[in-house]
């Protein structure tokens, strides 16, 4: 089974690109911002640590943490955002491991993983990846999909450019059968 990581900036395509390809036979998709969320539901050791680190202020009126909130701090303060990474990367990393396990079990033979940090983050352990690919669309292209899709303009958000060799770099500024050709050759070129 090969696992693929699809990294990229709001708007660039990743989750357009992962449903595509997700059409085709043995072919799984991780998406790893709900696997995030998941990881600090209520009453989890992450969300404790979340408390601990960020206060009840974090927390909307059903006992969840309240992203929007949570988004506002860390978001305006680089200390503290480093510091969310550091407290839910490691348990999303865990969380990963055992769906990679899961989907080898399952005959998966393509498994792709979701995650705007993928290729930038420090906390990624990119063993786990057969290949990360970046996709790359300018920010025009980026700012209409988000628009289109009701989420907002918000391109270049807290999603640096890899350094070069961290990841494969795709032209996803064209239509979707475009990227996903690019993507299909990329895994093509593969070694089994």
């Amino acid at each position: 089974m090969n696992v693929i990581g699809l990294a990229g900036r709001p708007g660039c395509g990743k989750s357009a690109a992962a449903r595509e390809l997700t059409k085709e036979l043995g072919v799984a998709r991780v998406d790893l911002d709900r696997v995030a969320w998941e990881s600090y539901r209520p009453r989890t050791p992450v969300y404790w640590q979340l408390l601990t680190r960020f206060g009840a202020g974090i927390v909307g009126d059903d006992g969840r943490i309240d992203r929007a909130r949570l988004g506002r701090i860390v978001f305006s303060d680089p200390r503290a955002l480093e510091n969310l990474n550091a407290i839910v990367h490691p348990a999303v990393t865990q969380r990963l491991r055992e769906r990679i396990e899961t989907a080898r079990r399952e005959g998966v033979r393509l498994l792709l993983v979701e995650g705007a940090l993928l290729a930038t983050s420090p906390h990624v352990d990119r063993t786990l990846f057969d290949a990360i690919l970046w996709l790359e669309a300018g920010p025009d292209v980026r700012a209409a999909r988000l628009r289109k899709t009701g989420r907002g303009t918000q391109t270049g958000r807290s999603v640096p450019m890899p350094s070069d060799g961290d990841a494969v770099c795709i032209d996803a500024s064209g239509s979707l059968e475009e990227t996903v050709e690019a993507i299909r050759r990329v895994i093509a070129s593969l070694p089994e």
